[in-house]
């Protein structure tokens, strides 16, 4: 059996497109890279153990048989290095320069995993083999996540050395707690021109560059390998939001869960010919925090680490909630074993079936092409494009060079939409609008094109708060259809009232108009806008998917006051992010984060406050303000006179300010109760604590919108209760405890 790896290999020539195209960094290269001796560094190497090669291939031969199994290359050693304690040391002017070796025996290539990754501000890491002909990074404090780890990819060498660059006086934190020994690749004992650099799939695949690919080319950009550790884990795919706001969240099974914070993301690994075998593998993310998941249809939905550069030109694919039996073919594009990406055709219709309790798409058998191990959570689409559901297992396989005429089953999306909670389901990450659209198509690329397709969108943009109680509602009318469009009907209804306006012009395909739909008076508080566009040329609409929208207002119709909100960036504007939320958490106005290197940068904004109290906040991303160290950074607030409400910037992780405007008497005529939340800040798990002998129902936990996000039943505590959300994103959220006459709000930082 000559299953064998392809090293991930970036050649000589490749490394100024790996400063674009490589795992996310940050530019530069490693201290001295024309300098190829590596002898005048005295570099200590970590020699990892000598690995027992006919085992792993006695183990292999097993594993790689099974569809659920990940596809191995690599055998993981569990390590706890201390980089800095143990690096040799080279100061060079205001620079120290650290460089530690590890060393695998007889290893194709070696990946690592950073446990702990915390860096000091100017400084930088770089991760290169002793050949000197690759590297990867510069990876520096924007690299760090909540979890402190990091994963990096594969460099071809059985040596490799970790540089960190100090520039200023702080040292970093930097932990090893694995080292990966690639061990299946070209250049081994076991070569074999066939096969990928992660692995290899059976002789009846398709990779999905060929002619049947044609027509799939957009939605294959969604779609990477996952590989943990030495696995090639399984397959996901980035789907798209009703927001259209590039968010990374990226579908996978639930089964092939782990720790996704030390996964990387392998973004087109594919062959550039229908009859290659290997690919790109310079494309990658680092890590991801899950959001949801059931396995009640193996679905998990993840958020990445990093957002994939526009280098990678990836594609958020559009999805079908509706979880109809009306699905007339079906296609597959995945990772199997590991292997360059590929695609598969169901010509017939799949159809609801329940495996051992799970949801599924039953697949009974595929026309063209087959999944394997490796292929788990990959996006099974419909004809329209969208994703219907992920691969959850079966028995699909070649024999030969043909398919073995056997099923396969995919969790369904439709089922996946609802759950008990934001942790189980998808709909409070994928529906971020409220909009409840049963499918949506693609971004940024629409999946089908149509010949009379019109859109429309909030040309307002962000509407926010409104100062006043009149507003002109804006909306930008595209055709996305291939007829020119010269006129529709746009239906408004506002807080229950329809209207309707016609309108009428000249869009090619692609070309958008903005239209006015007159003034409207709104009332105090919250106003509920929905548009819709119908008759596009005086004919129904081919694409029902994108022709309304709702957006809600929020107006201060009676008395309001002006105030003038100034803040000044420092040099990391992209930690920096602030609110202004009422009595009742609701968020009224916010910004951040900015661009970096923007030190003295002025944005002003007004805010319109009615009567009531409010909270300012404002947030470091880095825990260190926004003055003094990296540039002069501060803010301030000024009432409607002038006057100074509130200012700073020397702070760490945030720094609040509570007023009021008017009477600011906005609370509910409640008796108001005090009670602890700690730690705060906090990482999704705290205690509340409130005095004993006051009986509390219920603790709500709402996000910035007001939204409730979580609730806990309390009719049974004392005084005390220990909470576990750690599905809640990072930000401000709100605790309320509600009595029968009495409530209480407290406002949480989660890290």
């Amino acid at each position: 059996m000559n299953k064998v790896l392809r090293s991930f290999s970036l050649l000589v020539s490749s490394i100024l497109t790996l400063s674009v195209f490589g795992q996310i960094n940050y530019g530069g290269e490693p201290f001295d890279w024309s300098q190829k001796n590596l002898d005048e560094f005295s570099i200590h190497f970590n020699t990892m153990p000598i690995v027992d090669m006919d085992l792993a291939r006695a183990q292999d031969e097993v594993t790689d048989a099974y569809k659920e199994t990940p596809y191995r290359f690599g055998i993981e050693h569990d390590v706890d290095v201390d980089v800095i304690s143990q690096s040799s040391e080279q100061r060079q002017q205001s620079q120290t320069i650290y460089r530690f070796g590890i060393h695998c025996p007889e290893a194709i290539s070696v990946s690592l995993l950073f446990s702990t990754f915390n860096i000091p501000k100017g400084d930088q890491v770089f991760i290169y083999n002793a050949e000197r002909s690759e590297f990867l990074g510069s990876f520096n404090h924007k690299n760090q996540n909540s979890a402190d780890g990091l994963a990096v990819g594969t460099l071809k060498s059985d040596r490799i050395i970790i540089e960190y660059i100090q520039n200023g006086a702080e040292l970093a934190d930097i932990q090893i707690s694995q080292v990966i020994h690639g061990y299946r690749a070209i250049l081994n004992k076991w070569e074999d021109p066939e096969r990928g650099p992660f692995g290899n799939s059976g002789a009846c695949n398709i990779n999905v560059i060929c002619p049947e690919g044609d027509q799939w080319q957009v939605e294959k950009k969604s779609v990477a390998l996952i590989v943990s550790g030495g696995n090639a884990q399984c397959t996901g795919a980035l789907v798209n939001n009703t927001a259209q706001d590039g968010t990374p969240y990226f579908l996978t099974a639930n089964h092939c869960l782990g720790n996704p914070n030390n996964w990387v993301f392998y973004f087109n690994h594919e062959a550039t010919s229908c009859g290659g075998n290997s690919g790109p593998s310079n494309q990658s993310v680092s890590g991801a925090v899950v959001r949801a998941n059931n396995g009640g249809s193996d679905f998990a939905l993840l958020e990445l680490n990093d957002t994939p550069p526009a280098g990678f030109d990836v594609q958020y694919v559009g999805w079908d909630r509706s979880d109809l039996e009306n699905v007339t073919s079906a296609v597959g594009i995945h990772h199997p074993s590991g292997d360059v990406k590929k695609i598969c055709f169901e010509n017939d219709s799949p159809y609801h079936d329940s495996f051992f309790g799970t949801q599924v798409w039953w697949i009974d058998e595929w026309e063209d092409g087959v999944t394997e191990g490796g292929s788990s959570g990959s996006p099974l689409f419909n004809q329209n494009h969208q994703v219907i559901g992920q691969l959850f297992g079966g028995q699909a396989a070649c024999q030969g060079s043909s398919n073995n005429g056997q099923y396969d089953y995919y969790g369904r999306f439709g089922v996946s939409w609802n759950g008990s909670s934001a942790a189980t389901r998808l709909r409070d990450w994928l529906d971020p609008l409220g909009t409840s659209p049963q499918a949506i198509d693609g971004w940024p690329i629409g999946a089908e094109s149509f010949n009379l397709d019109g859109l429309v969108s909030p040309g307002n943009g962000d509407v926010g708060t409104i100062c006043g109680d009149s507003f002109e509602p804006i909306v930008n009318i595209v055709n996305q259809g291939a007829n020119i469009l010269t006129s529709a009907t746009i239906t408004f209804v506002l807080n229950g009232d329809e209207q309707s306006a016609e309108w009428t012009g000249s869009l090619e395909q692609y070309q958008s108009e903005a239209f006015s739909l007159g003034t409207v008076i709104l009332i105090n508080g919250t106003n509920n806008l929905e548009v819709s566009l119908s008759n596009p040329n005086g004919n129904e609409d081919e694409n029902d998917t994108n022709n309304m929208y709702t957006v809600e207002i929020n107006a201060v119709a009676g008395q309001a006051v002006v105030y003038e909100f100034n803040l000044t960036l420092d040099d990391y504007g992209t930690e920096t992010t602030w609110s202004f939320t009422n009595d009742e958490g609701l968020v009224l106005y916010e910004g951040g984060p900015y661009q970096d290197d923007l030190d003295g940068t002025l944005v002003s904004e007004d805010i319109c406050l009615g009567d009531g109290c409010y909270t300012f906040t404002i947030l470091d991303d880095y825990d260190d303000g926004i003055c003094c160290n990296y540039g002069d950074g501060s803010y301030e607030l000024l009432d409607n006179l002038g006057d100074e409400v509130t200012s700073g910037g020397e702070f760490e992780t945030s720094e609040s300010a509570d007023f009021c405007v008017g009477s600011g008497n906005s609370l509910a005529e409640q008796e108001v109760i005090e009670f602890n939340v700690y730690p705060n800040p906090n990482n999704g798990t705290f205690s509340i604590e409130w005095a004993q002998g006051i009986e509390v129902q219920r603790a709500e936990i709402m996000d910035g919108t007001g939204r409730i996000v979580k609730s806990l039943a309390l009719q049974n505590e004392f005084g005390r209760k220990e909470v576990n959300a750690n599905e809640l994103a990072k930000g401000i959220y709100f605790i309320r405890l509600l009595g029968e006459n009495y409530s209480a709000n407290q406002r949480i930082i989660v890290r």
